[in-house]
């Protein structure tokens, strides 16, 4: 089995060095920063804190120089998702391609360029540290399913699990993956842009009375919108949040729309909190709150340039 990495940030760093471990798995990674990618050549990638692992694999900044591949793991951040797909499906003309990204519409995007879409929702977090070095902070699972307009092939999704468990990302394989992605969408669109606007670790914002009843507001938002659409929850997201606060779990994890701020970096609000709205909008159904969050987290971009 070939798997490509596309988008070989933190979350898509943790799956490729994971991959890169198994003998009867080939792992490529594209990405855009050439010193994490010739790190990666020179030394592996090394993850450290909640695993330490260091996968050999090759990687490459240019999209030519992908084989054929029998998967795509897609990982970049989701307003990256276009054009990181349009210079790399070429390698996957007979794969899938499953998105393991936040927030709400990425499939859609990869349709747009190949025919074979897996959506995917993963919990793993972490950081770069340095080139080719990436912090592991929090262990997660993973659930895959088919992206109904373009489903994978029978059997796809099952050997794709199948490889990632193998690898020690333990990953689910259903047939309804829609339920785990509103949950995580719902999760981190309560709690991410608190974070962000204040600076606070997840931990932090839910240990502050008056914050942790705004993320439950949001979250009560997206509850409602989910529900609109016909989507099952595979899980309360305040149990969730309550689960993650904990200081064995990620009660000191700045969230990567955290990370972005402090780095002045583009956030996924769009995809997040304004993915909610805007399908709230579709459905009926009001979201002031995530409204609110929404336009908050955009002035604080503005005040950057």
């Amino acid at each position: 089995m070939r798997v490509c990495i596309v988008g070989c940030g933190a979350v898509g760093s943790i799956f490729a060095a994971n991959l890169a471990l198994l003998d009867d798995v080939e792992v490529w990674a594209y990405d855009l920063a050439q010193e994490h990618v010739d790190a990666i050549n020179a030394n592996g990638l090394r993850l450290s804190g909640a695993g330490e692992v260091l996968g050999k694999l090759r990687a490459t900044s240019d999209p030519g120089e992908l084989p054929a591949c029998d998967f795509g793991i897609v990982a970049t951040k989701a307003m990256h998702t276009e054009p990181a797909i349009a210079a790399t499906a070429h390698a996957f003309a007979d794969g899938a391609v499953c998105s393991v990204q936040n927030g709400i519409g990425n499939e859609e995007t990869l349709a747009g360029h190949v025919s074979r879409v897996i959506r995917g929702t993963t919990f793993p977090a972490g950081r770069i540290v340095e080139p080719g070095h990436v912090q592991w902070d929090v262990k997660g699972d993973t659930t895959i399913g088919p992206f109904e307009p373009s489903p994978a092939p029978d059997g796809a999704i099952e050997a794709l699990a199948d490889a990632c468990t193998r690898a020690g990302m333990p990953t689910e394989a259903v047939s309804d993956a829609r339920g785990p992605q509103w949950r995580k969408v719902i999760f981190n669109a309560a709690t991410n842009p608190v974070g962000a606007l204040t600076g606070l670790t997840h931990g932090r914002v839910c240990e502050d009375t008056a914050l942790r009843a705004l993320v439950t507001g949001l979250v009560d938002e997206g509850k409602a919108v989910a529900t609109a659409q016909g989507i099952e929850l595979d899980a309360d997201p305040e149990e969730l949040i309550d689960h993650a606060a904990r200081p064995d779990v990620a009660y000191d994890h700045k969230a990567s729309m955290l990370q972005d701020v402090e780095a002045r970096r583009q956030t996924e609000i769009d995809y997040l909190n304004g993915g909610i709205a805007r399908f709230g909008r579709e459905h009926g159904v009001a979201t002031p709150l995530n409204e609110a969050i929404l336009a908050l987290v955009k002035g604080v971009e503005r005040s950057w340039q």
